[in-house]
């Protein structure tokens, strides 16, 4: 299903491409996309930490160094 962009985002996708990295459009938004959905998920890990943090699911870090390092054979500090 073909899509007309507005000019401002044409434009904007127009310059990625004369950049050199990009060859199409699809390219372009293809990338945009890929990074709107790592944001995405970004922002919903910490919208998680958060909830966990104030519901008390939270261990201090000390503990969790300690734990890593005794499991995988590092020095304790």
């Amino acid at each position: 299903m073909p899509y007309q962009l507005p000019p401002d985002i044409d434009q904007r996708v127009q310059s990625q491409i004369a950049l050199g990295i990009y060859q199409t459009p699809t390219e372009v938004l293809n990338d945009a996309l890929d990074a709107l959905e790592h944001r995405n998920a970004d922002l919903e890990a910490i919208r998680a930490g958060i909830e966990d943090e104030k519901a008390g699911r939270m261990r201090p870090l000390a503990d969790v160094d300690r734990d890593m390092r005794q499991r995988y054979g590092l020095p304790l500090q």
